[in-house]
């Protein structure tokens, strides 16, 4: 189907084939850069604060993001991933011809390379000088919404880009022609590597496991199925790394850990996306105390790498990363804020009635674990803003998790809650192969085989454990999560590159 083109899309290709009339390429193979735009304001500030009256001469690159012509002048900026810099154009330097030249040819968004000489304009902005250009490549396509704006008496024509919908479709020009998208994406490379940086020092194991598996399991989430072809088997895009990182734990690998890509079929919201990136860490020897101190520290650790504090801001509201974070009870904690006692109501049956007659509307099919889980939705996760660990949740909702001692109903599981977000989920992993089978089997036949909530046997997980599993602790934690928090974001959407979004009708 053959591509139609806006008016504008056309003015501008035709400008491409002048340009190639003159023998004049609008992509060249090759540019020359002398300096990072960042890297030249520096030199030049360096020798102003010596005192020393020498040029800085420089070839720059970059996206034009800003214009301004007045007649015999022209003004620049340009953006390259370091900064903005502006370009000064004038007739008495490079000629009335190649001053035309620029005014004609060049738009909002195309590639630029300028050379010339640093100074600094009587309004004090640090500008290049331009003795020559050339163009480095055309944007076809106007970057969104080009609006005008008067700056010092001038027009000065800019792009800009709102609109959610259109910037998660067309990240690309968001991230043009908005620089705190891309602060937001630098930020969150910097969790990530602060994330390993931290764990590394702690002894963990960096590792992949597989994407594709034949049998999914470690999370109570309904996956997404593939088929290989040659193996003429159904396949299973992961939704945990967990089974595959504890077999590790099974062949002497103390402490492990992977941040990678998970995938979960399931709704779309602020805070749920299909496609997400997690960390799961497992550490030998360890329980789910020693889990929430490391995970306290872990996350002020990377607080304070990103953010430069302990203390941050999330929606208007001050919360403070620095250890101990206030721990509670599950039971306690729905008690204050749902009002109901579940240690009192021990059966699906019990808790159902407990919740209607607090004028709930419970699902009549759920389990006692999925009431509770309800609860945590509705009442507990809301009000938790400043970090706290809520602990020692239901059994049958945490197939995967010990049980604590002398209560075969309650788990050794915890969550940690900041701003009114799960921010991740732990436990002191089940070790025991008999137990953990007879688990697989209670989950096989008390669910349906389309809940969420369905493990799957693994008989392969279960013949590793089978080899001696040693006590451990396990960590899941979403990534994109955290970055919401310590980038004050309210989406999952604006700190995914490309969200998973419903097809344009």
């Amino acid at each position: 189907m053959e591509r139609k083109y806006s008016n504008l899309e056309k003015v501008r290709l035709e400008k491409t084939n002048q340009l190639r009339e003159q023998g004049i390429e609008p992509y060249p193979a090759y540019s020359e850069r002398s300096h990072f735009t960042q890297d030249v304001v520096r030199e030049f500030e360096g020798k102003e604060t010596a005192g020393r009256n020498e040029a800085v001469h420089a070839t720059l690159v970059g996206r034009i993001r800003s214009l301004r012509s007045m007649g015999k002048i022209t003004f620049a900026h340009i953006e390259d991933g370091t900064g903005r810099v502006q370009l000064f154009f004038r007739a008495d330097d490079i000629g009335q011809d190649r001053l035309e030249f620029f005014n004609h040819y060049f738009d909002l968004g195309d590639f630029i390379q300028a050379s010339g000489e640093m100074f600094r304009t009587r309004t004090g902005e640090i500008t290049l000088r331009v003795s020559d250009y050339k163009m480095l490549a055309k944007a076809i396509t106007p970057l969104p919404a080009a609006k005008d704006e008067l700056v010092d008496g001038q027009v000065v024509q800019h792009a800009t880009l709102a609109e959610p919908e259109v910037r998660y479709r067309q990240r690309y020009a968001d991230l043009a022609v908005n620089p705190g998208v891309r602060r937001i994406f630098r930020s969150r490379a910097a969790i990530i590597r602060s994330l390993r940086d931290f764990l590394d020092s702690k002894g963990f194991l960096e590792v992949e496991t597989p994407i594709l598996q034949p049998i999914y399991g470690g999370a109570a989430a309904r996956p997404f199925v593939t088929h290989h072809n040659q193996l003429k088997q159904d396949l299973y895009l992961r939704i945990s790394f967990e089974l595959y990182l504890k077999r590790l734990l099974v062949g002497n690998i103390e402490r492990v850990y992977e941040i990678g890509r998970d995938f979960r079929n399931e709704g779309v919201d602020r805070t749920h996306n299909p496609e997400f990136t997690m960390l799961e860490f497992y550490m030998a020897y360890a329980d789910y105390h020693q889990v929430m101190a490391l995970t306290e520290e872990m996350i002020s650790y990377v607080a304070d790498q990103v953010v430069g504090s302990r203390k941050i801001s999330y929606q208007g509201i001050e919360i403070n990363l620095e250890p101990p974070w206030r721990r509670m009870k599950l039971a306690d904690g729905l008690h204050e804020f749902a009002g109901i006692d579940i240690e009192a109501h021990l059966s699906a049956g019990k808790l159902a009635d407990a919740m209607r007659a607090k004028d709930l509307q419970p699902d009549p099919q759920a389990t006692r674990g999925k009431l509770i889980e309800s609860l945590i939705s509705n009442f507990l996760e809301p009000n938790l803003q400043q970090p706290t660990i809520v602990y020692d949740y239901p059994r049958d909702i945490s197939p995967l998790t010990k049980s604590k001692p002398g209560d075969i109903n309650t788990v050794e599981r915890f969550e940690a809650f900041i701003a009114g977000m799960e921010i991740c989920n732990a436990f002191s992993e089940l070790n025991d192969p008999l137990d953990q089978e007879a688990r697989f089997q209670e989950m096989g036949r008390d669910y349906a085989a389309d809940d969420e909530e369905r493990h799957p046997m693994d008989e392969d997980y279960l013949r590793a454990m089978s080899y001696g599993m040693p006590p451990n602790g396990g960590f899941g934690m979403g990534v994109d999560r955290l970055t919401m928090l310590l980038t004050d974001t309210p989406n999952i959407r604006e700190v995914i590159l490309f969200p998973h979004l419903r097809e344009k009708e």
